[in-house]
């Protein structure tokens, strides 16, 4: 609890198998199938969930929610009071613009949408089957959502979202949660919720409520507590409106999965680092740092032999700790505690990180509900020699594959600073979805 600002903070459970009756109905002709909910009105998991929807609709005190990215810190869109509560939660910069998420089309085209059957966005709103969606991303709102991809619209005239959440920019980013819970938090919430990642600006991003609690407790008042994330980086965003489409942010869903869809074939990377010209970010993540631990990440690109003992040494400090991070070639020899390389370390390399469901929409999200969780990598102690000094080296291997590393990454990093390294040393990968992430994270990167 803290005492500036005397919020008692509650890690509350919810069972996503527990909140009552979920299904799956489908939509002919439209985008998506709907999600329809029976609430039951026995289980504390969806007592939780209800109180927390109350919460999201009335309070201006943020609440934290799991997605399958990462956890999320959301508050009601549409009260400038309530957005200003996860800025001051976060301690978050004024000018980086807010996600909105949504619990269905029809939530999101309610926003975009005129009353009176004028014109926004240049689409006809006078018949109720005119969509005001631009058909841009019509492809990828049907392979992708719900799931880990956020589209930048055009704010409309007279828009019900608080100023706050676009950070004076004329458009804002959507985005369709592939979680139960958030998807049923927002339902019941009955608003479009803003959230960016749950944790203390620049940190790294929670992907479970321990990590949330860490950096939040006694600065909000319920974390809804859902298990660990599924994807564990944040969305892909992407902007159709421009000519060609732009990845703004890379993420959850790769450049090659999106060029595969009908007019994004020659989607281009448009994100940089828009403090070197600055200039304000059009989507989260463009601008300032993020992602970092205590102590000092060192990452290694793609194909770089793993440090010596020697270039261990340089970074020992008070604690005699060092972190390391391996995943496809890396591995660290049992006895001695040394790196070496092994290119047939790696057997496994899935292209991108979103593994895309059999069947799209709510009715693969409900199918993959009964999935079993990935387990959390183990972590590993090695005592070695150093500079004729005992030093202890504290190892995690996240494995050859692309989505289980970036499941991992950011709960690895947090792992190990909590045990008060001197340094992490990362092995990196060749995907830019999780290398950007890195290099965010990274105070020193080594190229090969």
């Amino acid at each position: 609890m803290s005492a500036e600002s005397g919020v008692k903070t509650a890690v509350s459970p919810v069972d996503a198998q527990k909140i009552g009756s979920v299904k799956a109905t489908a939509n002919p002709g439209d985008l998506l199938d709907s999600l329809d909910i029976d609430w039951s009105t026995s289980t504390q998991s969806a007592a939780n969930l209800l109180y927390a929807a109350s919460q999201l609709k009335h309070s201006d005190i943020p609440v934290a929610f799991p997605t399958e990215t990462v956890y999320g810190l959301g508050a009601d869109a549409t009260r400038s009071a309530a957005v200003r509560g996860i800025y001051k939660a976060k301690q978050r910069p004024v000018d980086n613009p807010l996600i909105v998420h949504f619990s269905s089309l029809q939530q999101l085209r309610d926003l975009l949408r005129s009353e009176g059957g004028t014109q926004r966005n240049g689409i006809s709103s006078t018949t109720s089957d005119a969509d005001s969606i631009p058909r841009i991303y019509h492809p990828l709102i049907s392979r992708f959502w719900p799931g880990p991809l956020t589209i930048i619209l055009p704010n409309p005239p007279n828009s019900p979202l608080a100023p706050e959440v676009t950070a004076g920019l004329s458009t804002f980013g959507a985005r369709m949660p592939r979680h139960v819970l958030a998807l049923a938090l927002i339902q019941k919430a009955g608003v479009p919720v803003a959230a960016p990642s749950a944790n203390a600006s620049t940190k790294p991003s929670p992907t479970a409520a321990e990590h949330v609690a860490h950096d939040l407790d006694g600065r909000i008042e319920t974390i809804i507590d859902g298990g660990p994330c599924d994807v564990g980086v944040e969305s892909t965003v992407v902007d159709g409106l421009s000519d060609p489409p732009l990845i703004l942010r890379p993420g959850g869903i790769s450049i090659e999965q999106l060029r595969s869809c009908a007019g994004w074939e020659n989607v281009q990377i448009g994100y940089k680092n828009s403090a070197e010209g600055g200039s304000q970010p059009k989507a989260p993540g463009m601008k300032y740092r993020h992602y970092s631990p205590k102590a000092t990440v060192v990452l290694y690109e793609a194909g770089k032999a793993p440090p010596t003992l020697e270039a261990l040494e340089t970074y020992v400090a008070s604690s005699r700790r060092i972190g390391v991070i391996t995943t496809k070639s890396w591995v660290v020899d049992e006895s001695t505690g040394s790196m070496r390389a092994d290119r047939g370390h790696s057997t496994e390399n899935p292209n991108g990180v979103h593994t895309e469901e059999d069947t799209p929409g709510f009715r693969g999200m409900l199918k993959a509900l009964h999935s079993t969780p990935t387990p959390r990598a183990a972590m590993k102690s090695h005592s070695l020699q150093l500079g004729g000094s005992p030093l202890q080296l504290l190892e995690i291997s996240l494995g050859p594959s692309t989505a289980k590393i970036a499941r991992g990454i950011f709960a690895a990093l947090r792992e190990l600073d909590r045990e008060d390294v001197d340094a992490i040393f990362v092995e990196g990968i060749d995907e830019n979805e999780v290398m950007n992430r890195l290099r965010k994270a990274a105070e020193i990167k080594i190229s090969p």
